[in-house]
């Protein structure tokens, strides 16, 4: 089995039809989300490897997933599996091609389809044998500004400025040096969305109060617990953040950003699982889900990796059949959101 590490950039594409002026707009209203100014839930898959992926694999990953209706992919800019390190900055921060004009690529041409890119960044993680990224702050920050320069022009993405960020390992990073990083955001691009994603938990009122005053982020990006149970509480639990924020009086929206997926761990989720998932984050009010997927573990070769690289074959040819059940189904749950 291959030794693979996470480390760091996400991102996330939404997929709707873009306006005439060919620009497609990631907006805030409430507690929903909008494209192009109309509120719109977003349905999302991982991609973390897509910056390893050839163009003619994205298009043809990004024809399918706009045919079954999902209008998002979360990317990693900061991303190895296997060895292989396909990061678009490096360990202080800065810009490493051929990757960084592979995620500017990718963003373009989600951009012109109408879909949003979700980037996100993660801390202390190592990103190859060898290396690590984003060990420091200053690292940090100026991971934050290469993406803002080259990303700009584009309004069809958010940032996740560290994923998992409230894990006491190599991930942490503090609510101080998160506000600091959502100010360097505002200074230079002031309407760009922001959050900062939660490991593996549900959210008490410390930490959406923490989220939302203290750091400043635009939305909230929960991970919530990964074993049979957590299907059937996905609606109890948005909505219970809703009450929360309603509470402390201040209204975001709640993106299911990192669910549970197959090939984790002993559960193997069914498709009647994702469905029960998804239908609880429309239910509960949530703004968006993302349909998560990765490699097999305790398989040879973590075979199928899925959205953990894509290298070799696109992410349509790794999904399994319970994958592809779930995704043959998963627009009419949408789409009864949007009525």
């Amino acid at each position: 089995m291959r030794r693979f590490i996470t480390s760091a950039f996400v991102c996330t594409v939404l997929l709707l039809p873009a306006k005439a002026h060919g620009g497609t707009v990631l907006g805030v209203e409430g507690t929903r989300f909008t494209l192009n100014g109309e509120p719109t839930f977003l349905l999302g898959i991982s991609y973390y490897g897509g910056l390893g992926a050839s163009q003619d694999t994205i298009r043809r990953d990004l024809d399918d997933l706009g045919r079954h209706g999902f209008n998002w992919l979360r990317v990693w800019a900061t991303w190895s599996f296997g060895g292989e390190d396909i990061s678009a900055v490096d360990a202080q921060g800065r810009a490493r091609e051929p990757f960084l004009d592979r995620l500017k690529w990718l963003v373009a041409e989600c951009d012109r389809r109408g879909f949003v890119v979700d980037v996100t960044l993660a801390h202390g993680m190592e990103s190859a044998p060898g290396a690590r990224m984003l060990l420091d702050m200053e690292s940090h920050r100026r991971a934050v500004e290469t993406l803002l320069a080259a990303l700009k022009p584009h309004r069809n993405w958010y940032l996740d400025l560290a994923n998992e960020r409230d894990v006491r390992d190599a991930r942490y990073v503090g609510p101080g040096d998160l506000r600091q990083l959502r100010d360097r955001v505002r200074r230079l691009d002031p309407e760009r969305l922001v959050t900062a994603s939660f490991g593996g938990h549900d959210l008490s009122e410390k930490d959406i109060r923490e989220s939302l005053v203290t750091i400043g982020s635009d939305f909230l990006s929960p991970h919530r617990p990964r074993n049979a149970e957590s299907p059937g509480q996905t609606e109890a639990r948005t909505r219970e953040c809703l009450e929360i924020m309603e509470r402390i009086g201040r209204t975001a929206p709640v993106h299911h950003q990192e669910p549970f997926r197959r090939g984790y761990g002993s559960w193997e989720p069914v498709a009647a699982d994702f469905l029960t998932d998804l239908r609880g984050a429309v239910a509960g009010g949530a703004a968006g889900w993302c349909f998560h997927n990765g490699s097999q573990r305790g398989a040879p070769d973590n075979e199928p990796r899925r959205s953990f690289d894509l290298s070799a074959r696109r992410l349509f040819e790794q999904l399994d059949h319970e994958e592809l059940k779930f995704v043959s189904e998963a627009a009419n749950v949408r789409t009864r959101k949007e009525r």
